[in-house]
């Protein structure tokens, strides 16, 4: 944990500006990997009964977050580990999903800054993975001078240096490559500013070109050192809302805390 928290710090230190626009759709961006609007947006609830409070419903997030800093602090780190996964389309064609991490958008939904890896497959069954960072509403912007495969281990981690300044890092930690960013608020930034109110470990259905992508079957995510931290407190997942997608009044998700550190999603065949 202290190493971990170190080398989030050195982030500020270290910065490697390593970014390439996003491509126009699934097809267009595993092709030639042009410019193209992917978004993450906040959270858009479903109204669902759950039967638990702390369960709630979303056409586009499924994962674990917390809603809400210790009283008077702000969430200025999030960070956490996964496995790449190798997802599928559950109805032929172009699929995709993202899981990433990140600072707002749930209950405060002016800002979101986020980090994390797509996952698309295309619709011959190629695969492809893609590793990104966004501020919200600003479109996602593709990192460069990394490569990702089914299997690796994966670091995620975002900082509020303030709130209309911030870095986002991510790092392969099974073949030693590492990209990172400063990423600034979108102008006006008196309107895109952070709050610190949310802190999310997500597996999203993210927006290309204004409509949902046919989400892909992407078996399990397992979020493993998933931390937050304020000026003075160190959080893990205990206490976070857990949120599952509802697609066409399906529940494609399944989500879980293994551990007071970890959330599991998994895609609900």
């Amino acid at each position: 944990m202290k190493t971990h928290t170190i080398a989030l710090a050195n982030i500020l230190f270290a910065i490697i500006s390593l970014a390439a626009p996003r491509g126009h759709g699934l097809e267009a961006r595993l092709a030639a990997r042009a410019a193209r609007s992917h978004l993450t947006r906040p959270l858009a609830p479903v109204i669902r009964t759950s039967g638990q409070s702390n369960i709630q419903y979303s056409s586009n997030w499924a994962g674990g977050v917390l809603t809400s800093p210790p009283s008077g602090q702000r969430f200025t780190t999030v960070s956490a580990q996964f496995t790449v996964p190798v997802p599928s389309s559950p109805n032929g064609g172009s699929a995709a999903a993202a899981a990433w991490v990140g600072i707002d958008g749930d209950t405060y939904t002016n800002a979101i800054l986020q980090t994390g890896v797509d996952f698309n497959v295309n619709s011959d069954g190629s695969v492809s993975y893609d590793a990104w960072y966004e501020w919200y509403p600003n479109y996602a912007i593709d990192f460069s001078g990394i490569s990702i495969s089914a299997g690796d281990n994966i670091s995620v981690s975002v900082i509020a240096i303030s709130s209309t300044r911030g870095a986002a890092t991510v790092r392969n930690l099974s073949n030693g490559q590492s990209v990172s960013t400063t990423i600034s608020a979108p102008s006006p930034s008196s309107s895109t500013s952070l709050s610190g109110q949310n802190a999310e470990w997500i597996v999203e259905d993210f927006d290309v070109n204004g409509s949902l992508v046919p989400f892909a079957n992407f078996g399990s995510i397992l979020f493993t050192n998933a931390i937050a931290q304020t000026s003075s407190s160190l959080l893990g997942t205990s206490g976070a809302t857990v949120f599952e997608i509802v697609q066409n009044n399906q529940v494609l998700t399944l989500v879980s805390f293994p551990s007071s550190s970890q959330v599991q999603v998994t895609y609900n065949q």
